[in-house]
């Protein structure tokens, strides 16, 4: 049985993934529906990218300049992603999907040029959610909040590109620096697929959070890596809810 000490450390990661889901959701959906599925993984790259910089000229950079380089280069992304969609939409995901080699290519390169940048990689692709700081929990609620404003009514704010990109870009911006890569995708699109298979936003909100708490029940059983489980409970069960609804 976990003691009170354990289930006070845990109250960080369990509320970081919960205003994750919150955020990520009605995010993932809206990246479904414009048809834009690589655009997470490109924005989310480039953030890590810009964290990955960040450490390379500065030594020791405090959380608030990884985090201003990550988000600074999020926005960049998201604008250089929304120009090539709105430019070329007959090639939009194959040019995305170059953005994001591109990326992934410059975070190997940024990587070799840091002592710990291996490592940095590695948190940036994968993170140890159990070890999430308060102030990313508090970035993580005030950008659910914010997408849960733009995302209500009949005619949301969301639905505007400029409105979307940027906010997503954000948000993606604290979410892999906080969770890691493989999470937020997972997050993003898990989801966003049981809301195609007619489940609604609460509803797969709902799946998000049970996906979370098995991956960090996992995590802790087994010693397993936090992230990675999370990401895989989200994989799985997307996978499981959509076969499941396949013949309904």
């Amino acid at each position: 049985m976990p003691s009170a000490d354990d289930l006070l450390w845990l109250a960080a990661p369990c509320l970081a993934l919960m205003a994750a889901c919150a955020a990520l959701v009605p995010l993932g959906a809206q990246v479904l529906s414009r048809g834009v599925v690589f655009i997470d993984l490109a924005v989310a790259q480039i953030a890590a990218c810009g964290a990955l910089a960040a450490a390379v000229f500065v030594d020791h950079p405090a959380r608030w300049v990884t985090g201003s380089a990550s988000a600074l280069a999020a926005l960049v992304g998201s604008g250089v992603v929304w120009a090539l969609s709105r430019a070329w939409p007959a090639q939009r995901e194959a040019l995305i999907g170059l953005v994001y080699v591109c990326g992934a290519s410059f975070a190997v390169v940024g990587a070799s040029l840091e002592p710990h940048g291996r490592e940095r990689l590695t948190e940036l692709l994968a993170a140890d959610v159990l070890w999430v700081p308060w102030s990313s929990v508090v970035l993580l609620v005030l950008m659910a909040a914010a997408v849960a404003w733009l995302a209500r009514g009949s005619r949301p704010r969301l639905a505007h590109d400029a409105v979307f990109y940027g906010v997503f870009a954000l948000t993606l911006s604290v979410a892999v620096s906080s969770l890691g890569l493989y999470l937020v995708f997972a997050m993003l699109i898990g989801p966003a697929l049981w809301t195609r298979r007619t489940t609604s936003l609460p509803a797969a909100f709902g799946l998000a959070v049970l996906a979370c708490a098995l991956g960090i029940g996992l995590s802790w059983a087994f010693d397993w890596p936090s992230g990675a489980c999370v990401a895989m409970a989200l994989s799985g069960l997307g996978l499981g809810v959509t076969l499941f609804s396949r013949g309904t």
